[in-house]
Formats: C-alpha cells, sequence, structure tokens
C-alpha cells in the first residue's frame, strides 16, 4: 500500500492557481458578467436583454426595447459599479447599450 503525502492545500487556491497557468481567465470573466448582468438587472430587464458581450474593459449590452435602453443609459456609472462589485474587481470601465 502507498503512502499518503501530507501536502494539504486548499480547493480555492489549486482552482486559482489552475486557471491562472491554464490562462482561463479571460474567459472566466466574460462568463461571470453575463451571470452578474442577469443577476442584478432582474427579470424585467433580462426579458429584453438579448446579449451581454464583454470586449476588453467594455461591456456591450444588446436591448429590443429603445425605451428600457434610454433608461439604463442614465443610470451606467451606478451600473457598471455594481457590476464592478459584484464581479470583485474593477473589469469594466464602459457600458454601450444597443
Amino acid at each position: 500500500m502507498s503512502k499518503r503525502h501530507n501536502d494539504q492545500q486548499k480547493i480555492d487556491d489549486l482552482l486559482k492557481s489552475f486557471v491562472k497557468e491554464n490562462k482561463l481567465e479571460k474567459g472566466l470573466d466574460k462568463v461571470n458578467v453575463e451571470a452578474a448582468w442577469r443577476d442584478l438587472m432582474g427579470n424585467g430587464v433580462n426579458n429584453y436583454t438579448n446579449s451581454v458581450k464583454l470586449h476588453q474593459d467594455t461591456l456591450y449590452v444588446e436591448l429590443s426595447s429603445s425605451v428600457l435602453r434610454e433608461e439604463l443609459s442614465y443610470g451606467k456609472e451606478k451600473i457598471l459599479s455594481m457590476l464592478n462589485e459584484a464581479l470583485g474587481k474593477d473589469l469594466i470601465s464602459k457600458l454601450i447599450l444597443r
């Protein structure tokens, strides 16, 4: 029977190092941004959201309602700060509503 090695590490640390070594951070950020948008905006906005895409530091959100697009444009800064806070890092610096 082989001996166990007592080299214990936290699963959180292992996953972070795996993501970093395999350069998966950008892909995970894109997925996390979409999930954060859906969580923070709620069903009312999500019903009119066609797509959410992150490109570099800009978030592109395609909406099917021009009225909602105009309404959300007044609170862009607040939306950006809420999304960055939910993500735990300053990932998004610009929001474009289409």
